[in-house]
């Protein structure tokens, strides 16, 4: 029997080009987002200076940079009240109540090592929820973006998201965990292997709004994540939720995607129908006999 909520299926709305809300907006994210995006493109072949940023062992490039001033400057041209949170920039304050997320190059490490799994995203987030949400691809040009209770969409149509038939062999999903949570962490570890025995492939891309286009589009069947970084979980997940994916928590709630809070509410189960209820399953049978860690603030 079925654990979770009915599936409604994909949110309908006007098609990329009608009248509908954050029109300008989407217009504005989806331009910046393919600028940035021909300029990675074109310099991705090109010598490459690396640097690490922290103790996590995560890089950045003049490419991120580059990309970042591109976006940022077409974001403060049209929306100078807008707050703007940034990979690279930080936050830049507005007097506004609306407040813009960026990711530049989701995906520097493999650009560092010379793989092209890259993405740029951009989310616009409105009382700390995204309403709207723009992924695009410089390797293949594709774009997906999608606006709060009005789908996701494509050049070539609406985002439907993956049927949710369990498929025989186990599903295929992507992972994610935040750059705080070290190696040796008992309850990433724990779930990372569990999945890898009960699903058929378990993709950890390094660029987590790769593999939430991909699950949008019903390339892959599911997507969990562990404290995952609040500056590109709104972008992704709003675009699998209007394609017709279930947003749950690791213990089966709704699962509500946002930036800010401690890490420990950016873990989730993102899937439809059979898949989500096996997915749970898989989490639940872990999370049964891993002792909890004390919340951390």
């Amino acid at each position: 029997m079925s654990t979770s909520a009915p599936d409604p299926g994909p949110a309908t709305g006007p098609l990329p080009g009608g009248a509908g809300p954050y029109t300008e907006e989407r217009a504005v994210a989806v331009a910046a987002a393919e600028a940035a995006g021909h300029m990675l493109r074109e310099r991705f072949r090109a010598p490459l200076a690396v640097r690490t940023k922290d103790a996590s062992g995560d890089v950045v490039t003049a490419l991120d940079l580059a990309a970042e001033e591109i976006v940022l400057t077409r974001l403060r041209r049209h929306f100078p009240y807008d707050s703007i949170l940034s990979e690279e920039a930080g936050m830049l304050d507005g007097p506004g109540h609306r407040t813009w997320l960026v990711d530049p190059l989701d995906g520097t490490n493999n650009v560092a090592v010379g793989l092209p799994a890259y993405v740029v995203g951009i989310a616009l987030c409105v009382a700390g929820a995204p309403v709207l949400g723009v992924v695009h691809e410089p390797l293949t040009g594709r774009t997906w973006h999608a606006v709060s209770g009005h789908g996701a969409h494509a050049d070539t149509g609406p985002l439907t998201g993956p049927d949710g038939r369990l498929p025989a062999p186990g599903p295929v999903i992507a992972w994610t965990q935040g750059h705080a949570v070290g190696r040796g962490n008992v309850r990433a570890a724990a779930l990372r292997q569990h999945l890898e025995l009960g699903c058929r492939r378990v993709l950890q891309l390094w660029a987590p709004l790769l593999g939430w286009s991909m699950l949008a589009r019903g390339t892959i069947d599911g997507f969990v994540g562990y404290r995952a970084e609040g500056l590109d979980l709104p972008a992704g997940a709003l675009l699998a939720a209007e394609s017709g994916v279930l947003l749950r928590t690791l213990g089966g709630g709704v699962f509500r995607p946002g930036f800010e809070g401690p890490g420990e509410d950016r873990s989730f189960v993102a899937a439809r129908a059979d898949t989500l209820d096996y997915l749970l399953a898989q989490v639940a049978a872990v999370e049964s006999r891993t002792p909890a860690r004390p919340r951390v603030s």
